[in-house]
């Protein structure tokens, strides 16, 4: 096979992945959207109506003092895992049922209702705003993690973007690898085809 027809070949291989990446590429330099798929929701904090003595422990390597509508919590990072606990005895906090949850979630929502909507409603532990966006609560840091349909629409696009396709990380490792190889080789054979016209011009 002559350098043109593989120049040809490897050219249609990469048709589709090259119309992947403009597209992608294009809506990554506009980000749209990014602000609300990608926004940090947090507990709504409320200030301490009282003095806090506290006597770190050795292991601890961060803390936090905070108070949301549950209550006051002291977190303390201890390798490396967050762990809530009680600002009065240090023992770990117990963890809060469902309709805690749902009331701490409501009260984070309320700083963004276009986004969020009225209400959270719980499905099988699950939480889901009013507006479809699911909610993760992490009650060790206090952590909420949002995602809407249009998170999952830009990461579907990174997908896309890095040849992630196949569902496996080794395949698509691979995927891309092939990728990158192509789009190298039709280079290098543009270039081969480039340099021959010009001799044969010159």
């Amino acid at each position: 096979m002559n350098s043109n027809k593989i120049h040809r070949v490897l050219g249609l291989i990469l048709v589709v992945p090259l119309l992947g990446w403009i597209f992608t590429g294009m809506i990554f330099l506009v980000k749209p959207g990014y602000s609300g798929a990608y926004e940090m929701l947090a507990p709504k904090l409320y200030p301490l109506e009282t003095e806090v003595v506290i006597s770190p422990d050795e292991s601890w390597t961060e803390l936090r003092v905070a108070k949301t509508i549950l209550g006051e919590h002291l977190l303390v990072k201890v390798g490396g895992e967050w762990h809530n606990l009680n600002l009065v005895t240090l023992e770990p906090q117990p963890s809060p049922s469902d309709d805690q949850i749902v009331s701490l979630l409501n009260d984070a929502i309320s700083t963004n209702r276009e986004r969020y909507g009225s209400a959270v409603r719980q499905e099988n532990h699950n939480f889901f705003t009013s507006t479809g966006v699911e909610l993760t609560f992490n009650w060790s840091s206090l952590y909420i993690s949002q995602s809407g349909g249009d998170t999952k629409l830009i990461d579907t696009l990174y997908k896309i973007h890095y040849l992630q396709w196949l569902g496996q990380k080794q395949a698509n490792a691979a995927l891309g690898l092939a990728g990158l190889t192509a789009l190298t080789l039709l280079v290098c054979y543009g270039i081969v085809l480039y340099v021959r016209r010009r001799k044969l011009l010159g």
